[in-house]
Parts: C-alpha cells; structure tokens; sequence
C-alpha cells in the first residue's frame, strides 16, 4: 500500500510570514519547505527582479496553502512584513512566525516554535542562532555588538539574539509599534521590533536555532553591506538608546515589580 505523506501542521491564528527580495533559485526549496512544515505559509515579494515572484505565483497556483503577494517595488524587510501582518489580521490571524527566503533558516523548527507560541501567546519566540563553522567570523562576532545595546536597552529582559529574523510575533502589538514609527522599515526592522515589543512589555521566549550560511554555489544569496548596515544599526541603536533613557524609570520599576511579585 502506497503511504501518503502526513498534511503539514496547521492553526487558524498562526501563519509562516517570508519577506522575499531577489533571493535566487534558494527560495523555492525555502517556501516548499516551510509548506511541508506548516499550513498556511505567505510569501511577501518586495518588489524582485529577478524572477522569482512569478516562479513563486506559479508555485501558489497549485497549492491551496501558499500565498504570493507581489509588491510592486522594493521597501525593504521590515515594510514587507508589515505588509504581510496587516493583511494578515485582516483575515484574522493573531501571530506570524517569520522566516527568511534564501534559506538560512530552518524550516523543520517551525512547529516547535509555532507550538511554544500557542502555549504562551502574549510572547514573543525568538530564534536564538547556533553557527556552523561554515558561518563568517566577521558576521558572528559583529552581531554581539548589537546584542548588548539591544540587551542594555530592555534592561536585559531575555533577548538572546536581535538579528535573528526566524521569530514568532503576535501581530497586534507589533503592527501598533510600527505604525507609530517611521523607521524599522529596511535592515534594522528584526533588532527594532524586539527591543520596542520588549518596552510594550511583550516577553521574549528564546529557542535555539541552526543558521545556515550557504555559499554562492549552493546557491546563497547576500544583499548584506557591511558599511551601509552598520551604518544604519548604528543610527537606529543611538534612536533607541535615547528612547531607553526615557524610558528607564518605568523599565525599572516593572523589573523590581516582577523581581517582588
């Protein structure tokens, strides 16, 4: 007797939320992936150019549990998702798990951290990377930089890693965040968006997770540039910085608060 693979888990409140911009071929082993792994699973194309939003639509039109949403012109990750998370409560979903498109994230984990969010739904989960020895040095090592002030700016609440864009967010208070602010549209929206749901008071839940940096043969795909990247979390960590010391005397409070309760 011929065995029929198991349907994919799936969740009237929770989706797989990948915002896409010139990822390569990668991309359609990514979203086929996260299929087999989750129901449904969105797709956000920020405006490619490379073709893939119609290898992408081509893919959706034979399965029921994929969405392609084709953006006309390139804004940027955190845009995308914002895109994607008001439509999404627009049909009624409360938490979007979002995931990467080139395929440095690990699929297989997305019931695990859909499953952790279910249990304590006013969380945030947050992917906490563990490195191959493919991973570049340069890359590890700067992201500690921006886990200490994303640390010092929540008052260490638990953030145990802010670049890491596989998460779960509940969609409320992230959606409130980012329409009250210009910024967290581009590169700085993953460190952004956890260090101000941590000030909302949103708790991070934190998971380990394998992140795969995959070469050009393999088919990777970087739109990483170190000057202008850093420049830009740098500009957004002295934004947040400023907000922290604003912000201090009630994230104080609400630690002692939690320390004595």
């Amino acid at each position: 007797m011929t065995e029929h693979p198991s349907p994919p888990p799936s969740n009237s409140t929770h989706l797989v939320l990948i915002p896409s911009y010139n990822p390569g071929a990668q991309v359609l082993e990514t979203v086929q992936q996260a299929r087999a792994h989750w129901n449904p699973v969105w797709v956000m194309v920020d405006g490619s150019t490379d073709g893939t939003g119609a290898q992408l639509e081509a893919l959706a039109a034979q399965d029921e549990g994929l969405k392609v949403i084709v953006l006309p012109r390139n804004r940027g990750k955190g845009a995308a998702v914002l895109e994607g998370i008001t439509r999404a409560a627009e049909a009624g979903y409360t938490h979007a798990l979002t995931m990467d498109s080139d395929g440095q994230h690990p699929a297989n984990l997305i019931p695990h951290f859909m499953a952790t969010s279910l249990a304590k739904r006013g969380a945030m989960v947050l992917g906490k990377p563990v490195f191959g020895p493919e991973a570049p040095a340069l890359r590890v090592n700067g992201r500690k930089v921006s886990n200490g002030w994303a640390n010092l700016e929540t008052l260490w609440m638990g953030v145990g890693d802010s670049l890491y864009g596989f998460r779960v967010y509940p969609i409320a208070p992230l959606a409130k965040i980012m329409r009250n602010n210009a910024f967290m549209r581009r590169f700085d929206f993953d460190p952004e968006a956890v260090v101000r749901l941590c000030w909302a008071g949103v708790q991070p839940i934190n998971l380990d997770a394998p992140v795969r940096y995959l070469t050009a043969d393999e088919g990777g795909v970087s739109h990483f540039k170190y000057l202008r990247d850093n420049a830009l979390l740098t500009w957004m960590h002295t934004r947040l910085f400023l907000g922290f010391l604003l912000r201090l005397p009630l994230l104080i409070a609400r630690r002692l608060s939690h320390r004595f309760s």
